[in-house]
Formats: structure tokens, C-alpha cells, sequence
């Protein structure tokens, strides 16, 4: 009889444990479900552009590569040779150069630009508006500090664009705002007094092309009509460089078709053709300023944003001022870039007049 039942439990137990087993998965299957769910819409709810950004990979596709240009230079070496080794040719006289960009309130960039860039410009053309991209009203602070820039009046044709003030919580596209500006300097140019075959460079003043750049485009010919320049991006001072994502600075040759867009225009890409060096700012009050004030202002999603306790860590740190992730296309580069921007401890191939004026311009270098 003992055996038996010992027999008996036995050949009931494994029967029972399997019922078990049934059980169990779905039992934490629905636990998980109660936890993941909830937290899910918690962090979309909270954080939703984070989150966006992080499946990107999964909704949205890449644009078209570039066609890459080779970049020659050296010093000590003849703008005839330079133009050939692109399958260019040099040209009998040089032609004439209008930079024409929107302004905001980034004077220290301004003053290196200008003075990189004198010795090759025909003109500087510069648009400031009374009013921000987001509406609010604004003091014209290339106005109010032209005289630092009198090495370079003769040259400055200067326009203050009647900017629209909106109300407080008005839906208005910041980047309508910022496109009516564009389209003013069409006729900007055309005050200034540009030809056809001339170069016109349209960039935001945070985005300086380098001299040798300039030198090409005035003394070669068969360069392309339209062509992007790939600017060696940097955060907050040359001491973070990010990589060489900036293509939306263009150099183009003026036609009857030129229109004034800080847009993709064509598929050519000069390669390493100058710096682009994003919220570099001496005072923390100007960083606040942009982030209000610039046509991305949605991504101030918390007042905290602008603490200035938070942002002067953030920018010694290397870290996202919006606390976003990286705008990439797939898992492995978004993966690659995350966290804080590694410094760098050099300070070569950057703008001659920021090297030669280092004290003044101590907070945009490495270790400044």
C-alpha cells in the first residue's frame, strides 16, 4: 500500500508543476504589462521628444548622401596648383565675395568671422530684426555695438528688419519668422549692389567658413554653381568638437535663380570647409537668450532648462543644454554619441584671428 501511493505521488507531481508552470508565465506576463504600460505613457507623456528621438532610427529615413568634394590645401603652396589638384583652373582676376547672414546676438563669433574673412569679402551684408523668431521683442545688438567693427564699415551694408512682436501664447511658427528674414536679403543683395558671377556665401554667423575656402571659390574657375560647405562642428567652444554634420552653409555663384536659403540646394558637399561652433558664448545670459529666442525654442520643455546653475555644469560637462539625444538615423550612431562631448586639448587649424587674440577670446579655447 505504501508503495503505491508513493507511486501515486510521484505520478502526480509532474502533472502539477506543469500546471504551475502554465500559470506562472502569465501571471508575470500581466505584471509586466502593469508595470511597462504605466511607465510608458509616463515617459511619453513626460518626455516625448527624448523618446521620439531615441526610435527615430525606426520612423523616419536619412537624406541623400552628399557628393563629397576633396579639399586641397597646404601651405606655401600656389592657388594656380591648389585649383588644378580640384580639376579646376585659376582664374585671370578674382571674384567678388558678399557674405550675407542673420543676425542675433553672437558678437564675440561675429568679430572673428569678420576679421577672418575681411581680406577675401567684397561685402558684409547683416540682417537684425527688433523682435526674436519666437516674437518677443529685442534689442539690436549689432547696432548698438557697431563701432567694435570699424575695421569693417566700409564694408557693412546693415538692415534692421521691422519684426513682428506676438502675444504670449501665440501658435505662430517661429521658423515663419525666421523665413521672412531670409527672404529680405534677396533684396539686401541686390541694394548692395551684387552681379552675376559673383559669390554670395549664406550661412548663420556661427558658421565661418575658412579663408583657403575662400580663396578657391574667388580664384578658380569651374567650381560648382551651387555647393554646400561641411563645417567642423563644435558646442559651446572649440574645446567640444562633435563631428562634421554641418552642411548647411552654401557658397554659390549669383544667377537670376538665387534665392537667399539656409536650406539643402544640391547634392555637392566641399569637404572641411570651415568651423561651425554652436552656443559659443562668453556669458551665461546669452546662452538663456538663444534659447528663447531661436527658432528651436520648443525644446526648452522645463523652466529648470534655464537655470543658469544647470547650464554653466552642463556646458564644463559637455552635455545637451535641452537634454536630448542625438538626432541620428540608426541605432549604432545614436548609441555612439550619446553622453557627454570628449574635450580636446587642441587648439590647431582653427580661425588665425582667435589664435592671435586668445586672452580676449580665452572662453572659446581648451581649458578656457
Amino acid at each position: 500500500m505504501t508503495k503505491a501511493l508513493v507511486i501515486f505521488h510521484h505520478g502526480m507531481a509532474p502533472r502539477s508543476l506543469r500546471s504551475s508552470f502554465r500559470r506562472t508565465p502569465r501571471k508575470f506576463f500581466c505584471l509586466l504589462l502593469l508595470l511597462f504600460v504605466p511607465a510608458c505613457i509616463f515617459g511619453l507623456y513626460t518626455d516625448h521628444i527624448k523618446v521620439t528621438y531615441f526610435f527615430r532610427p525606426l520612423w523616419d529615413k536619412p537624406p541623400a548622401p552628399f557628393i563629397r568634394l576633396p579639399h586641397y590645401y597646404a601651405e606655401n603652396v600656389s592657388l594656380d596648383h591648389l585649383c588644378r589638384l580640384h580639376d579646376w583652373s585659376l582664374r585671370a582676376a578674382p571674384r567678388r565675395i558678399f557674405d550675407a547672414i542673420i543676425f542675433s546676438n553672437e558678437l564675440d563669433l561675429l568679430d572673428i568671422r569678420w576679421h577672418e574673412l575681411d581680406p577675401y569679402v567684397t561685402k558684409f551684408l547683416i540682417i537684425e530684426a527688433n523682435t526674436t523668431f519666437t516674437g518677443f521683442p529685442k534689442p539690436l545688438f549689432f547696432a548698438s555695438n557697431r563701432n567694435r567693427f570699424a575695421f569693417a564699415e566700409e564694408k557693412i551694408v546693415h538692415y534692421v528688419f521691422p519684426g513682428t512682436t506676438l502675444l504670449r501664447g501665440s501658435h505662430t511658427d517661429p521658423f515663419k519668422l525666421e523665413s521672412m528674414q531670409r527672404v529680405a536679403m534677396n533684396s539686401l543683395l541686390l541694394q548692395a549692389g551684387i552681379s552675376y558671377g559673383d559669390v554670395i556665401i549664406i550661412s548663420d554667423t556661427d558658421e565661418i567658413p575658412s579663408p583657403q575656402t575662400l580663396k578657391l571659390l574667388q580664384w578658380c574657375d569651374g567650381i560648382p554653381y551651387k555647393m554646400h560647405l561641411e563645417l567642423k562642428h563644435y558646442m559651446f567652444s572649440f574645446e567640444f568638437p562633435v563631428d562634421y554634420s554641418s552642411w548647411r552653409a552654401t557658397a554659390q555663384i549669383y544667377t537670376p535663380n538665387t534665392k537667399y536659403q539656409h536650406i539643402r540646394q544640391t547634392d555637392d558637399l566641399l569637404s572641411d570647409a570651415g568651423w561651425h561652433c554652436s552656443f559659443c558664448f562668453r556669458h551665461i545670459d546669452d546662452f538663456v537668450f538663444k534659447m528663447t529666442a531661436y527658432s528651436h525654442t520648443d525644446r526648452v520643455r522645463r523652466r529648470d532648462f534655464l537655470d543658469y546653475r544647470r547650464i554653466q555644469r552642463l556646458i564644463c560637462q559637455g552635455d545637451d543644454l535641452f537634454d536630448m539625444l542625438p538626432e541620428e538615423y540608426t541605432f549604432k550612431d545614436l548609441i555612439k554619441k550619446m553622453g557627454s562631448i570628449p574635450k580636446s586639448a587642441s587648439a590647431v587649424h582653427l580661425p588665425a584671428y582667435l589664435i592671435k587674440n586668445a586672452e580676449k577670446f580665452r572662453f572659446l579655447l581648451p581649458g578656457g
